[in-house]
């Protein structure tokens, strides 16, 4: 995680929280992005615990910040300081979440990344199992272009997921044949409480879904093995 300058990184991360000062919170937030993409790269990546969608949220949310951000270097009005504002907010949501979802109790990340990006806690001293069952999915047509997934633990009779588990990974693609494997579906998407709704585009309706999940621990972002595929057609 060499990205910046050994002075530079001590400015904006010797202390364990975000930026403030809005040049060290763009450069910390660049940093992440960089360190991210080198590390969920490669075959396999290092940090392989990390779905494709939330790189792409992280991504996603520091070019809106610093397209905000850009603007107010320069001659602006209040309103882009407003919108530059708002974009650090929700880019601050967006860090800690990725920080405390894939970062801070991972044992896939190493101590010097985690404090390269200001994360000073240690791996939990017992980490939870992997997990060994699996999610049934249960997907619905809710409303138009909408499709409902609600899930359990394989053949309980109790919604939702399973003691000591985090959350679920879901991978999904729209396909005209059904899937020979896993690697077809394409999508990933995380939820932690059922039903997970996706929402699609009305060029999507009548297209059929096909869809399969997995089980993350609370903690460490480990993950366990995919449930059966089924799908659903997009009402």
């Amino acid at each position: 995680a060499e990205c910046l300058p050994d002075r530079q990184r001590k400015e904006v991360f010797m202390a364990e929280d975000i930026p403030t000062n809005d040049a060290l919170f763009d450069i910390y937030f660049k940093f992440l992005c960089q360190l991210v993409a080198l590390r969920t790269t490669g075959s396999p990546p290092e940090w392989d615990h990390v779905p494709q969608a939330a790189v792409t949220r992280l991504n996603a949310a520091y070019a809106i910040w610093y397209t905000a951000y850009i603007i107010t270097t320069k001659a602006h009005t209040f309103l882009d300081t407003d919108a530059k504002n708002r974009a650090k907010e929700d880019g601050t949501k967006e860090i800690r979440s990725f920080l405390n979802e894939y970062i801070r109790y991972s044992s896939k990340v190493s101590i010097a990344d985690k404090e390269s990006v200001g994360v000073f806690g240690r791996n939990p001293p017992h980490p939870t199992p992997r997990p060994t069952t699996v999610p049934e999915l249960d997907p619905r047509a809710g409303n138009p272009r909408q499709v409902v997934i609600r899930y359990r633990d394989k053949g309980s009779s109790r919604r939702g997921k399973p003691k000591g588990v985090h959350g679920i990974e879901i991978r999904w693609a729209f396909l005209d044949h059904e899937p020979a494997s896993i690697n077809e579906l394409i999508n990933s998407s995380f939820d932690t409480r059922s039903p997970l709704i996706l929402t699609f585009g009305e060029e999507d309706r009548g297209k059929r879904l096909y869809m399969a999940g997995r089980w993350e621990i609370e903690r460490e972002g480990e993950k366990g093995d995919f449930g059966d595929i089924v799908s659903a057609i997009v009402p």
